[in-house]
């Protein structure tokens, strides 16, 4: 018996080794291909939807964007797989995509049991709901909704948001739970649920798909924490590495000045920090190093915000107060103009 326990505990081990073996090399399978594969949404407005011709836009998009362009400084170097919700982890734990970046929440089991890593947090967002108000004018409030039929996805954080939710305010309520996001809308619209629900940002997105978007409100309440980033494997430091680094570049950047517009000239400042920021060379050669020691050249970050602005322009440009959406900054904002967006320093 004895013998038999050790050899599965040694061949868990081995099998666990080779998996970790098997998946610590994607900057180098990245660079040999020449491409990201970049697993995103079905379609979801100003974080990872294409257009007719199948170019895909949004702030999802964006990051496997600012990533390319970190890599091999020209941010078209992405292939994008759309992902139910249901599918993305698998696609991602697989090695079919190089890197998840889908409105996906952060979370203890994903971020540990289930192999993942989150490289940050490029939505601070919360879980809402949605109602016709032509049809329940008198709910202004989530803790009226007592008895009713939500609607959601499957293979989602929501579905125990609800759970927690209705349970803790001892309210009675049905879930309709579908696979796909469309089929939940389209639920929802037909009048086979009662509310919608999901992360907030998601409500602005889906609403102006309605055939009547004024007629629905969003409630006030936020019933849950949903910090939304891009996630890799576990097992694979070098390209944990980029990812992160990618993501607080772009935080960086915002913070010191430097946009899509100014980088260039923005190379000639004398300010160390941002001397750093862009692999410019100083007098006590303070700048250099930093690229390197990420796998790339010392300008990744300067073509990251060459190719795709700081993350202030990344938020603004699709989810913003000049787009369809006109979602403010909120906790979205830098940590120094009241918000949770902050990033470890460059040196």
């Amino acid at each position: 018996m004895k013998s038999k326990v050790m050899g599965f505990v040694f061949g868990a081990a081995a099998c666990a080794a080779a998996a970790t073996a098997a998946s610590a090399g994607t900057l180098d399978d990245v660079k040999q291909k020449g491409f990201i594969q970049c697993g995103v949404s079905q379609g979801l407005t100003g974080f990872s939807n294409p257009d007719d011709q199948n170019n895909w836009t949004g702030m999802d998009v964006d990051f496997c964007r600012a990533m390319a362009a970190a890599i091999f400084d020209d941010a078209t170097k992405v292939k994008y797989t759309p992902l139910s919700a249901k599918e993305r982890f698998t696609a991602l734990q697989s090695g079919e995509i190089d890197v998840l970046s889908r409105n996906t929440t952060w979370t203890m089991s994903r971020d540990t049991s289930s192999g993942l890593k989150f490289a940050g947090v490029m939505y601070y967002d919360g879980q809402g709901f949605i109602i016709n108000k032509k049809k329940f004018p008198d709910v202004n409030s989530a803790l009226q909704l007592s008895g009713a039929a939500v609607c959601t996805q499957t293979g989602t954080t929501t579905e125990l948001n609800v759970a927690d939710y209705f349970k803790s305010n001892n309210m009675e309520y049905k879930v309709v739970a579908f696979e796909k996001n469309e089929e939940a809308l389209a639920a929802y619209e037909d009048g086979r649920c009662d509310v919608y629900t999901t992360d907030q940002s998601g409500l602005y997105s889906q609403r102006l798909r309605f055939s009547a978007p004024d007629d629905h409100v969003i409630l006030p309440e936020i019933i849950s924490k949903e910090p939304l980033g891009p996630v890799v494997r576990q097992g694979d430091d070098a390209w944990f590495n980029v990812a992160k680094w990618t993501y607080f570049a772009l935080v960086n950047a915002e913070e010191l000045g430097v946009d899509s517009k100014n980088v260039e000239e923005m190379k000639a400042s004398k300010n160390p920090e941002i001397q750093r920021l862009l692999g410019v060379p100083n007098a006590d050669d303070s700048a250099a190093g930093f690229g390197t020691g990420i796998g790339l050249d010392e300008a990744w970050a300067a073509n990251i915000i060459k190719a795709t602005g700081n993350y202030g322009e990344i938020f603004e440009r699709n989810v913003g107060m000049s787009t369809p959406l006109k979602i403010a900054r909120g906790k979205n904002a830098l940590w120094k103009d009241g918000g949770l967006q902050y990033a470890p320093p460059i040196r």
